[in-house]
């Protein structure tokens, strides 16, 4: 049984799902996201409220096939490719951000196990596709050398899904006699992930943030717990043991996956201000509707095409990262700088268009429960990561003129 959630789905219904095509199962999970949506949407502030994905939202979730969408075929899973999987995250955060984030989070699973010995890989999805892993990906840990793996301790900031995760993780500096282990002619001092059962590790109640509330991004500790060697591995620099172009640089598809998050929830903002406008909204004092402005027509058409244009490059890169995946591995080192420069500035258009929406929705906005002033939460909360902060731009600059370049992630 799955911490937190159903039962996955036994041998002879996976036999079934791996003897359809590929496409197939794509297609079937973007319908079923599809049809979900709606009740994400009805039920966001729900969601919200409880700081978390209700549990029989989770069963649906896991019933559409999200948490399984990137598990290779060979153990259960859909194998979808970039593209498919960008579609799904936009289409969720479209419905409500903190669903979209949550999922993203639990759907990258496969390729963070990836990363642990194929024995072990093996062994963690016999029972099923459905894991979910969460963690922290800041060295926020230690782990002492020990008999067959290392003592660990550490407390880790925002591992969203932490409460209906399956195992969690957190990255730590090695030690040895509780000093830093080096790294290799003078590098900076060894990290390396340890992944534990979700029950050996502590969550605390600790997030509660200005948007993306739904996502129970909680803090996680643990304290001098053992975990085995075949259990950690290199999050950055590690080579995945399973085949195919979706686990090749994971870790540059985890950049696009926020970003399609982020439009999401901008096209969701956009979204409701056409819905609202339905009703022939008028602003106090103004001479006629919002609908009739032609100054905010204005607005709202440049908010649609900073949407439409930050959508098109995600899957652009989407395309060339994938491609280069697929045949010719050597060439992802140089899509970097443009991966990572991209989240920033898809994160900058979709902020605006949300900013658009929201100012021009008037006073019934800032009320507590309004669509759009939790949508405003949500992606000024968004670019708050890391990821999105503006000196990733740097590194587009940086390749244009021939300049060394730090590497994305």
């Amino acid at each position: 049984m799955l911490h937190g959630g159903t039962r996955p789905p036994g041998a002879a219904e996976r036999a079934d799902e791996r003897e359809e095509e590929p496409m197939e199962q794509q297609d079937r999970l973007v319908e079923a996201v599809t049809e979900l949506a709606p009740e994400l949407s009805r039920r966001a502030g729900e969601i919200e409220a409880a700081r978390d994905i209700p549990g029989d939202l989770l069963d649906a979730l896991r019933a559409a096939g999200c948490f399984r969408m990137f598990v290779p075929r060979s153990h259960g899973g859909y194998e979808a490719d970039l593209r498919t999987g960008l579609r799904v995250l936009e289409t969720l955060a479209r419905a409500d951000g903190s669903t979209g984030w949550t999922v993203m989070i639990g759907s990258e699973t496969p390729h963070l196990l990836a990363m642990l010995p194929r024995e072990r890989f093996d062994k963690i999805y016999a029972d099923g596709p459905d894991v979910v892993v969460a963690g922290g990906f800041a060295p926020q840990g230690r782990a002492e050398l020990a008999d067959g793996g290392f003592q660990v301790t550490g407390r880790w900031a925002y591992a969203s899904g932490s409460r209906h995760a399956d195992l969690i993780f957190g990255n730590c500096v090695l030690t040895g006699d509780g000093e830093p282990l080096p790294g290799p002619s003078g590098a900076p001092p060894e990290l390396r992930s340890m992944l534990f059962p979700a029950g050996r590790v502590t969550v605390h109640d600790t997030w509660h943030a200005l948007g993306l509330r739904g996502t129970g991004s909680h803090d996680i500790e643990v304290s001098d717990e053992f975990c085995a060697a075949s259990d950690s591995f290199d999050l950055f620099t590690g080579t995945p043991c399973v085949p195919g172009p979706g686990f090749v640089a994971p870790l540059v598809h985890f950049v696009l996956h926020l970003g399609a998050v982020a439009v999401g929830i901008a096209q969701g903002a956009l979204d409701d201000m056409v819905a609202m406008l339905d009703g022939g909204r008028q602003r106090l004092y103004a001479r006629q509707s919002l609908a009739d402005s032609p100054a905010f027509r204005i607005q709202l058409g440049r908010a649609e095409l900073d949407v439409r244009a930050a959508r098109t490059l995600l899957r652009e890169l989407a395309d060339d990262l994938w491609a280069a995946c697929a045949t010719d591995p050597a060439a992802v080192a140089g899509l970097h700088p443009r991966v990572s420069a991209a989240l920033p500035w898809v994160t900058e258009r979709a902020m605006a268009a949300v900013d658009t929406c929201y100012r021009a929705a008037g006073g019934g906005a800032s009320r507590d429960g309004a669509p759009l002033q939790r949508r405003f939460r949500d992606i000024h909360t968004f670019s708050q990561h890391a990821a999105a902060a503006e000196g990733w731009l740097g590194n587009n600059g940086a390749r244009l003129l021939g300049r060394p370049v730090e590497l994305a992630y």
